[in-house]
């Protein structure tokens, strides 16, 4: 047991208020605790306080380290710190309290009623637990934020983006001692966030990995880690690696290394109800996981944004996944089923709140589970790909209206792939619209023509009205309305009057809107106010699209762009990127039958990369290739490009 305060533990990034916070706590709380996963800078946080403390109040502190006292040695440790402290005034830091397990919440309370003169600080796993303890969650460090679902995957990440968050400042500072010539770069920024992301921000596994600069790249290092984090978290003085996680688990009672086991099936994040639906079963019922989760919560990662919802530190994560799948009984077995079945009653339940409008609430929730989705959707898994496909399917809205096109068609294509024939009619409606969005429309026909026979096989009407509005909306982009007008009258006419999956009947009738407002613009409805029950965004923001381009067609620009501003607003909240697509470039003919050229250009490059590939070109485009200068046109496109779309829109 070490009795003097460790050396100063190299730079101290970050952690200003909660060194600030817990000298706070310090002055009125007899107890507190620094609580958090390994390597999280318990601590290091411990050591800058107590110097703190000492520099500015003279603190007279007594450093116990509980690493190597057995967990029976509560008893002696006891009273070799009554002798020592008895009658003093002091500070007792008691360093890594998960090491005694319960009996670290017996020595405490003995010593507060035994030394009234003295205050604790504690670092642990878990609560220390008596009465009055302040408790303190330690956090990782800031890293870089994910990229939204929706963002387009060859986006590059440059060096401002990340230089100021604290993880990737530690990370630069280590690697920078590991090897001189490091240097945060815009080509390797990117793969530096991301496993900044990936190593949940935690400085031990963080000053790890950046100690292998040496050896592995940024981007090296991430797959590496991402093929086997046990394996690369292994060795070195770093905290947050594998002996660490094994540390975490072992020391923890019989229910709770189980139920640290079993939250190794989730891929993300999780809440209380997740955790009992999922890993709630024999011998560690609904009740006990409950409170099994509740006494390691300290000891997991806190979702932010997302309140009551954590996860698990990477390497407690491959360490218990592989606990997991070694375990007697079929363990493993039954909670991925049951993780599988939440996911698909998790899809059902997005798909009904998108079909009852609402469609924020669907997507928000579809994208807050998107980790556990995706891994429910692995073909390969004991459900095979009919399972994936019962989760694929439902979440159609997710991958077409919220602009997730890429990776829905993957997950179809994967699917579909391994089914064995006949494969299902919706699922081959599904793949045949994310690549006839994703703009190749002719690679889509074979999907269409097999998926037209199944759904006739299977008596699927509203995967035949489907398939007629796919039809539509291709002859949509290709400049032919009248046949799109067609196909839509079709698709409304097969389709049911509530379909149990898919686009309700308003954004069926939003598309031939559309398509008459091309063909026959007198006959396209007007709104008479509000419309009774639930109200489709999606299909709304179609709906104004036909309108402005009646209006501008009728010589109103104002009332034009006003219902593309609505439209476009529903459009970002929802994540279409086809809809924005298409609203801004008839926001630009709008520019450019203005003779404000350079602003119409401008509004092309922002959104260039979202628009269907088969789509004819824009018509703002032709027109600006006849007025302007090439090189002129080329670098207002570039400017647009590179500039947020709220930018250009400072009315939305």
């Amino acid at each position: 047991m070490r009795q003097s305060v460790p050396a100063e533990l190299s730079s101290f990034i970050g952690r200003e208020h909660e060194l600030s916070r817990t000298a706070t706590l310090l002055a009125t709380a007899r107890l507190v605790t620094l609580a958090g996963p390994a390597g999280i800078g318990k601590t290091r946080l411990a050591v800058r306080t107590v110097r703190t403390l000492g520099r500015s109040r003279g603190t007279d502190v007594v450093w116990a380290d509980m690493v190597g006292v057995p967990r029976d040695g509560g008893a002696a440790l006891e009273r070799e710190l009554v002798r020592r402290l008895d009658g003093r005034e002091a500070l007792l830091v008691l360093d890594g309290c998960e090491q005694l397990g319960a009996e670290a919440g017996r020595l405490v309370s003995a010593l507060l009623v035994r030394l009234p003169r003295l205050r604790i600080l504690a670092t642990s796993q878990r609560a220390v637990g008596p009465a009055g303890e302040a408790l303190l969650r330690v956090p990782p460090l800031s890293v870089p934020p994910q990229p939204a679902p929706d963002a387009a995957a060859a986006s590059v990440t440059s060096v401002a983006e990340v230089a100021g968050y604290e993880a990737v400042r530690l990370y630069e500072e280590r690697a920078r001692g590991a090897d001189p010539s490091f240097e945060l770069t815009e080509r390797n920024a990117g793969a530096v966030a991301a496993l900044c992301r990936a190593l949940d921000g935690i400085p031990g596994a963080l000053e790890l990995a950046a100690g292998r600069a040496h050896r592995h790249a940024p981007a090296e290092a991430l797959r590496l880690l991402t093929a086997d984090p046990l394996e690369f978290l292994s060795g070195g003085a770093g905290r947050a690696g594998g002996a660490d996680a094994l540390r975490t688990c072992s020391l923890a009672p019989p229910d709770e290394r189980l139920l640290w086991d079993r939250l190794s099936v989730f891929a993300g994040s999780f809440d209380r109800d997740a955790v009992v639906e999922v890993c709630g079963f024999a011998p560690l019922g609904p009740r006990r996981a409950a409170e099994a989760l509740e006494r390691i919560t300290p000891a997991l990662l806190e979702d932010a944004g997302h309140p009551g919802r954590h996860r698990l530190p990477l390497s407690v994560r491959a360490l218990a996944a592989r606990r997991l799948a070694l375990a007697p009984d079929g363990d493993g077995a039954t909670v991925a089923r049951r993780h599988r079945e939440r996911c698909r009653a998790t899809a059902e339940r997005a798909a009904r709140l998108w079909r009852s409008g609402a469609q924020r609430e669907a997507r928000a929730l579809a994208v807050a589970e998107l980790p556990e989705l995706r891994a429910a959707m692995d073909p390969l898994a004991p459900a095979g790909p009919g399972g994936a496909l019962e989760i694929a399917v439902p979440l159609w809205f997710l991958w077409s209206p919220c602009g997730l096109v890429t990776e829905g068609r993957r997950h179809l294509e994967r699917a579909l792939a391994l089914h064995p024939a006949p494969r299902p009619a919706r699922a081959l409606w599904l793949a045949a619209w994310l690549v006839a969005s994703s703009g190749e429309a002719e690679a889509a026909d074979p999907l269409l023509v097999e998926a037209w026979t199944a759904a006739v096989q299977e008596g699927e009407d509203a995967c035949v009205a489907y398939l007629a509005h796919l039809r539509g909306l291709v002859a949509l982009w290709r400049d032919r309305p009248w046949e799109a007008a067609a196909e839509f009258r079709d698709a409304l006419e097969l389709l049911p009057a509530e379909p149990e999956f898919g686009p309700g009947p308003e954004a069926l009738r939003a598309a031939l809107t559309m398509a008459l407002a091309h063909t026959d613009p007198a006959s396209v409805p007007v709104e008479d106010g509000p419309p009774d029950g639930p109200v489709d965004l999606w299909a709304r923001s179609w709906t104004g699209y036909a309108h402005a381009l009646v209006q501008r067609r009728e010589g109103r620009p104002a009332l034009a762009r006003a219902e593309l501003l609505r439209a476009l607003e529903i459009q970002l909240l929802l994540g279409d990127g086809l809809g924005q697509a298409l609203s801004v470039e008839l926001l630009a003919e709008l520019e450019a039958d203005a003779g404000c050229y350079e602003e119409s250009a401008r509004l092309l490059g922002a959104v260039a990369g979202t628009r269907p590939a088969s789509a004819c070109l824009p018509r703002a485009e032709r027109v600006l290739r006849a007025r302007m200068d090439p090189e002129a046109l080329r670098a207002a496109l570039a400017e647009g490009a590179g500039t947020p779309l709220r930018t250009l829109l400072p009315e939305l």
